[in-house]
């Protein structure tokens, strides 16, 4: 009897042994890319703009953001385009002392 199987295991990538490769940034970016993707998820009431409001400045800590008066908003790439995420008031890893 001759029995076959298909299974899929996602992307493979094959580097040269001599390029520098860094495993434990790349588990990091995908934990924080993972943990994005679960706050969206569980959030009740999304709010997605196309465009920010005028005014708006751009943070880069603890993660890229946008400060647009009392309202937050993340860039989120979807379809090609750029779309806008409301968060909640993002939280630093430095507090001031």
């Amino acid at each position: 009897m001759l029995l076959s199987a298909t299974s899929h295991a996602g992307t493979v990538v094959v580097r040269q042994s001599s390029t520098p490769f860094d495993a434990f940034a790349v588990r990091d970016l995908v934990l924080q890319q993972h943990q994005w993707q679960e706050l969206l998820r569980q959030q009740q009431q999304i709010t997605i703009l196309q465009s920010l409001p005028i005014g708006c400045l751009a943070v880069t800590s603890p993660f890229d953001y946008f400060s647009c008066g009392h309202q937050f908003y993340r860039p989120y790439e979807y379809q090609d385009r750029q779309l806008f995420i409301q968060i909640d008031p993002p939280v630093s890893d430095n507090p001031p002392q």
